[in-house]
Order: structure tokens, then sequence, then C-alpha cells
């Protein structure tokens, strides 16, 4: 199973968007999936409040796990991990339209109305596993273009 696939079936099971993206790499990022579905669960829905999409806070965390800055004086990760994610935000939302959670879905989510405007239009089910997927597509063509930038530089990806 691909990364996408892996995903999308996370969020069938009822597991958050952020959940699904992060265990999707959980091997990758040298996590267990248990850890990943702990450290996304609070991201969902935009943080439960609308905001950043879920499957996009994932999409970092993963990013983060790979690129992100080591330790106070790792200024070269600093400059990867701020360029990862600039590449992540701008994407998804030229290819998506937005990465804010409420403007994708069209309601605010953090309402109880909102939720049920969701589950009444089935944007759960139909609508957000594309978030998802989109966003697996998306740290996926950015780390592959990592890897090429490194092999250019003879450095091993």
């Amino acid at each position: 199973m691909n990364h996408k696939e892996k995903a999308v079936n996370y969020f069938s099971q009822k597991l958050h968007c952020s959940q699904s993206v992060l265990a999707a790499f959980a091997k990758e990022c040298g996590i267990t999936e248990e850890e990943a579905f702990k450290l996304g669960s609070c991201f969902g829905s935009g943080m439960r409040k609308g905001q950043v999409c879920g499957a996009v806070t994932g999409a970092l965390m993963v990013l983060g796990l790979l690129y992100g800055q080591k330790s106070a004086g790792d200024t070269e990760g600093r400059q990867v991990s701020n360029k990862v994610n600039d590449l992540m935000m701008d994407r998804f939302k030229e290819k998506c339209g937005s990465y804010i959670c409420n403007d994708l879905l069209g309601c605010d989510v953090s309402t109880a109305e909102g939720v049920q405007y969701c589950r009444d239009n089935k944007l759960f089910t139909d609508f957000c596993p594309k978030m998802v997927a989109a966003a697996v597509e998306e740290v996926e063509e950015i780390i592959r273009e990592n890897a090429q930038d490194a092999r250019l530089r003879n450095e091993i990806p």
C-alpha cells in the first residue's frame, strides 16, 4: 500500500486527517504509527477551530521530522524546514484553493451547526479524503525534489 492509500485508509477508519497523513509516513519519519496517531490527534479539523487543514498540518509534521531544525545552532535545518513549509502551504493552496479548513469546507467546523453541515453534505466522507490525498501527494513531491537536490549536490538523500 502506498502513502496515499495508507492515509486515506486511516482516515476512513475515523482517524483525523492530521493523524492519517503523519501515520502514512511514520516509518520514514522514524516514529511508530501509535506515536503518529498520538502526535496528530489534536490537529484534525483545523485544530478543531477550522484553521489550517489537519491534512496540511500532518504533512508539515512529516516534513519537519524529515527536514527540520535539529538543534538551536542548526541554521541550515531551519532554512530547509522554512523552505519545505512554504512549498507545502503554497502548493496545497494552489491545488485546493485554500489551506484553511473552514474555507475548504465552506462552513465553520468549530460549531455544532458546521459539523452537522459537513455530515449532511458528506464532506467528511467525500471531500476530506481528497484533501488527505492532496497533502500526501505534495509531501511526496517535496521529498522527491529534495532527494534530487541532494543528488545534484552529491550528498546522500
